[in-house]
């Protein structure tokens, strides 16, 4: 069948930074600024949301502003090897970009490491959100898991990490490297060295880590996530979509199935055709299932 979703011109976007709670943060917004926002959480970067899905969902009649966390893309970087900041300031940035953005409550969508913002900002701050989104995330901070929770497949990541690191600041070293990151993950490796390359030239030069940090998410592995949240998923009163990639090996899906079993009343969407990155095959479902929440 004629997919003509396939055939519509890019929508035009607006690239800009905003200056909130002391820092400046980088976005790209698609839509019209008068439609319902959704708030999509970089993880780390903006490019952790597929432009496809942006364009999906502005198209839904959505204003649609993704942006890069600290430390990523056009924000603010200092120490990247070092963060002076706590999950609980991320949290903090997501409620006062969300009432920079617009004057009623966002819905609020975070994928990856910005799963752990997302969650954190719709608990401490529910009045500020009219919906949650969790995408290839997990209900605990970055380190040793809990029990009940699957942890990394210890395979693929001994096959990540074994490899030689690149040349940082040799975009096609980064490139390349970004490219067989992915294959090991099961995630296409085209469309990880494109990715890749915008986030290499969005990276500010000479500054330490600045490039792993960007690429890698590296700084999670630094941040104070204290005190957990997980027993607190329960207090989750906004309308919640946990999508999940059914072949994640870095946050398999018995995560996201927790997450699901956790926050009220809360939809799973399990996708078939998705790593840690959301296929192009599953771009049509997600948009179609973040637009059908009946948000607050």
């Amino acid at each position: 069948m004629d997919d003509r979703s396939t055939q519509l011109p890019k929508l035009p976007t607006a690239v800009s930074t905003r200056d909130v709670n002391g820092v400046r943060l980088g976005i790209e917004s698609f839509g019209n600024a008068t439609a319902p926002l959704i708030l999509c959480v970089g993880g780390t970067t903006m490019f952790s949301w597929p432009d496809a899905l942006c364009e999906k969902l502005a198209r839904g009649g959505r204003y649609v502003v993704r942006y890069d966390l600290r430390d990523a893309g056009a924000s603010t970087t200092g120490d990247a090897e070092s963060p002076q900041y706590t999950l609980r300031d991320l949290a903090a940035d997501a409620v006062a970009l969300a009432g920079n953005l617009s004057d009623r409550p966002a819905h609020l969508a975070g994928i990856g490491v910005g799963g752990f913002v997302a969650q954190v900002a719709a608990l401490d701050h529910p009045a500020s959100f009219s919906a949650l989104t969790l995408i290839g995330t997990r209900p605990v901070a970055p380190g040793p898991t809990d029990p009940d929770l699957p942890d990394h497949d210890q395979a693929t990541m001994s096959q990540l990490f074994s490899r030689p690191g690149p040349d940082w600041e040799d975009r096609a070293s980064v490139v390349e490297y970004a490219a067989q990151g992915a294959t090991i993950l099961g995630n296409d490796p085209d469309p990880a060295r494109e990715i890749a390359g915008r986030i290499w030239d969005r990276t500010p030069a000479g500054i330490a880590g600045a490039h792993p940090a960007n690429q890698l998410g590296t700084v999670f592995a630094r941040l104070d996530c204290k005190p957990r949240w997980r027993e607190r998923l329960g207090e989750i009163a906004l309308p919640t979509l946990v999508a999940h990639g059914r072949r994640d090996p870095f946050f398999p899906v018995g995560n996201g199935e927790a997450l699901a079993r956790e926050i009220p009343d809360a939809r799973l969407l399990v996708l078939e055709g998705s790593s840690t990155v959301i296929s192009e095959t599953d771009v049509a479902r997600v948009a179609a299932a973040m637009l059908g929440l009946q948000e607050h």
